[in-house]
């Protein structure tokens, strides 16, 4: 299936009619796989399905041409990103602010998001300021917290070491951590932890 989505990656750059069509039932399983762990994580009552999820992030990646298999499931795992922000700004503009909990950095679970939209706008903003020092380490946590890929699935798209995977993942979370305490456009729920 590798060889299959690079070869029909390659169609798409060259401009051959008909290779978008090919590409969605390779990668639509996959996609699937990792938009349904996510959404397992969402509140209960959420809006968004896993299939709306995949199928928007299809939409988003538009004709755009990919080098590889890791550069187009980067730019799905970015599109599902920015997906599921949009989904929490409409859910916040919608309730203007009420019902925000204090979010325990220490306790949240990266690779795991709880679904709180303060916490989600949070590392959103934190991992744009990441992706300016380090696009690496952005990456990874893109790939691990938006796209649910494992340490594995990360090292291999981004062509890097599982052991550094694990370091790079440790220092990101760690980084992400110490900028939301520090960030001052970090609301105040969030500053105090």
């Amino acid at each position: 299936m590798k060889s299959d989505v690079t070869r029909i990656l390659g169609a798409l750059r060259d401009g051959t009619s008909g290779a978008g069509n090919e590409l969605l039932p390779l990668v639509y399983t996959e996609l699937r796989r990792l938009a349904a762990a996510k959404m397992a994580h969402e509140k209960s009552g959420h809006t968004l399905q896993a299939t709306a999820l995949v199928h928007e992030a299809w939409l988003r990646l538009g004709d755009a041409t990919f080098a590889n298999r890791a550069h187009f499931f980067s730019a799905a795992a970015e599109a599902m990103r920015r997906i599921l922000i949009d989904a929490a700004r409409r859910r916040q503009r919608d309730k203007r602010g009420g019902g925000q909990e204090h979010v325990n950095v220490d306790d949240v679970e990266i690779a795991a998001p709880s679904g709180n939209d303060g916490e989600l706008f949070a590392i959103h903003e934190a991992l744009d300021r990441l992706a300016g020092i380090d696009a690496r380490k952005a990456d990874l946590v893109k790939l691990r917290y938006f796209a649910g890929l494992s340490f594995d699935e990360t090292a291999e798209t981004l062509g890097i070491s599982v052991p550094t995977a694990h370091r790079d993942w440790a220092y990101a979370k760690a980084w992400l951590h110490q900028e939301i305490r520090e960030n001052e456009s970090t609301p105040d729920h969030l500053r105090a932890i």
